[in-house]
């Protein structure tokens, strides 16, 4: 009977304790979630534990494990403040980037202080779309282990401007039909109401918006939709 309780237990504490992470992660920022450092892997880790231990340890008051999540949480903070004024404390906590190869040459020296394999190198090559080293002028792995790669001059994409062509500043594509819903405010932002909506979808065969997964509008005034419940089999794509 005891274990069922301390069972039920657990429902209301994962809820608090789910809660409690969601409310920590959003004040660190999102450079938690989406570029991790040493440090900031540290604190993610940390935090996740406590938060673990505090919903399913119920021999431990919950109220521990929530000051141990913000303890942490506001020491990511202040780090991340004091980093971004001190940038000699920045190379010491959060570390610095590291070339690994400079004009064409691989650095293995570099390669032996950030413990970066040869073998992860090139894997993060081939996901960059350089599948021969030759091509790579420079090579940088940052702080937080990302690889940027930095191509010679003969291998790099050739851009409107090296043509002398004059384009249109670049513009968001607006979605302004997301499952089946109107956006509003984005058809506004396109300076387009809803009677041209209709009209423009009309042309193209739609009645309503419930068979649109998704529709979107450009500066240029393209309107392109895409169906719900497309089939593999529609589009003849081959196994």
């Amino acid at each position: 009977m005891e274990m069922s309780l301390k069972a039920l237990e657990v429902i209301p504490r994962s809820v608090l304790s789910l809660i409690i992470l969601f409310v920590a992660t959003k004040m660190i920022g999102k450079k938690q979630v989406s570029e991790l450092s040493l440090f900031d892997y540290v604190i993610g880790i940390s935090i996740g534990n406590f938060a673990a231990e505090m919903t399913v340890n119920t021999d431990v008051p919950f109220f521990y494990g929530v000051i141990a999540v913000f303890v942490f949480g506001f020491i990511a903070l202040f780090v991340s403040w004091i980093t971004m004024k001190n940038i000699k404390l920045r190379r010491l906590i959060i570390g610095k980037p590291n070339i690994l190869v400079k004009r064409g040459k691989l650095l293995e020296e570099n390669f032996r202080k950030t413990k970066y394999d040869i073998h992860d190198f090139l894997e993060q090559c081939r996901i960059g779309g350089y599948f021969d080293v030759s091509q790579i002028e420079y090579a940088i792995v940052e702080a937080n282990g990302k690889l940027t790669i930095l191509p010679k001059a003969e291998y790099q994409p050739v851009t409107p401007k090296d043509m002398n062509l004059k384009v249109d500043p670049s513009r968001l594509v607006a979605n302004i039909i997301v499952d089946g819903h109107i956006m509003g405010n984005a058809l506004n932002d396109m300076h387009k109401d809803e009677e041209w909506l209709k009209k423009e979808l009309k042309i193209k065969g739609y009645t309503s918006y419930e068979p649109i997964l998704l529709a979107t509008l450009d500066a240029q005034e393209k309107l392109v939709v895409y169906e719900k419940n497309l089939q593999a089999t529609d589009l003849d794509i081959l196994e």
